[in-house]
């Protein structure tokens, strides 16, 4: 019985689907458009839209593992038609943010939150990981850092254990394919609280050249991103990073913990992916 994972076009997603087709597992890859989807030889890839529930029968026709990138909308509807299809347990990629102080007011929170709340009163067995910063937001600097321009930050001393997405992706498949962490609620972290001035230092380290930091005011920071950002998400990012200036962030459960295997740092991230910082 084939394992669907949507949202294959992201990088958690399309991780997830690589390890299962390496594990030999029959894997179904979905997304709003799958015609764009690049996935391994043998894997079938098939449309899963939120807000078209035609399309969830097809989707869903003998899975009984799902993993689910949250979206509330048509979320109840999908929820019906996988309880139908005899889907037994979903691993969703919620947010660490549902559990932020404030959360109910947050629209990044809510998106996650409300995606939790359907699943928790349904009749499915549910396992919600909810990773918070990743190593790869950093690449929201590539440009900067590529140009040799410093990075300008209103908060560079906020602290988050940032998570590497392989990280995330090995929990969800180990979630998908055994029973130890089936109907959990868990919050992953990666295996060090980090600043963005330490992060860049990083970056600067794995570039063999030094990343300038420049601070700047919140209504700088605002203006900036509101070019490319949504209100709401910007405001919900200002907000936490205000909160986290200068606090370390508590690590929560990591992929030694949960699966006995050392987490993934940040600098090795970096190492990793230096050639978005130099092109």
């Amino acid at each position: 019985m084939p394992i669907l994972v949507t949202g294959a076009r992201g990088q958690i997603g399309r991780a997830v689907v690589d390890r299962l087709h390496s594990a030999g597992l029959p894997v179904r890859a979905a997304s709003a458009r799958p015609a764009e989807l690049s996935v391994p030889d043998g894997v079938d890839a098939v449309e899963l839209v939120l807000d078209r529930p035609e399309t969830f029968a097809a989707a869903l026709d003998g899975v009984r593992q799902v993993f689910l990138y949250p979206n509330p909308e048509g979320i109840d509807d999908l929820i019906k038609a996988a309880v139908a299809a005899g889907v037994e347990h979903i691993v969703l990629l919620s947010s660490s943010s549902v559990l932020a102080p404030g959360a109910e007011n947050d629209s990044l929170a809510l998106h996650h939150s409300q995606v939790e709340e359907a699943l928790a009163a349904s009749e499915l067995t549910c396992t919600f990981l909810r990773p918070g910063a990743f190593d790869s937001n950093a690449r929201g600097w590539a440009r900067t850092i590529g140009r040799s321009l410093p990075v300008q930050l209103a908060f560079p001393e906020a602290e988050f254990a940032f998570i590497h997405p392989d990280d995330v992706a090995d929990v969800a498949v180990a979630a998908l394919t055994g029973d130890a962490l089936a109907g959990r609620s868990i919050s992953l972290t990666g295996p060090q609280s980090l600043s963005f001035r330490q992060q860049l230092a990083a970056i600067g380290d794995a570039i063999g050249r030094e990343v300038a930091v420049e601070r700047i005011s919140r209504a700088e920071q605002e203006r900036q991103m509101s070019a490319f950002m949504p209100a709401p998400m910007v405001s919900s990012l200002l907000r936490g990073w205000e909160a986290a200036d200068g606090k370390p962030e508590p690590v929560a459960e990591t992929t030694a913990s949960l699966l006995g295997r050392p987490a993934r740092t940040f600098a090795q991230w970096a190492r990793e992916n230096t050639g978005i910082f130099t092109s």
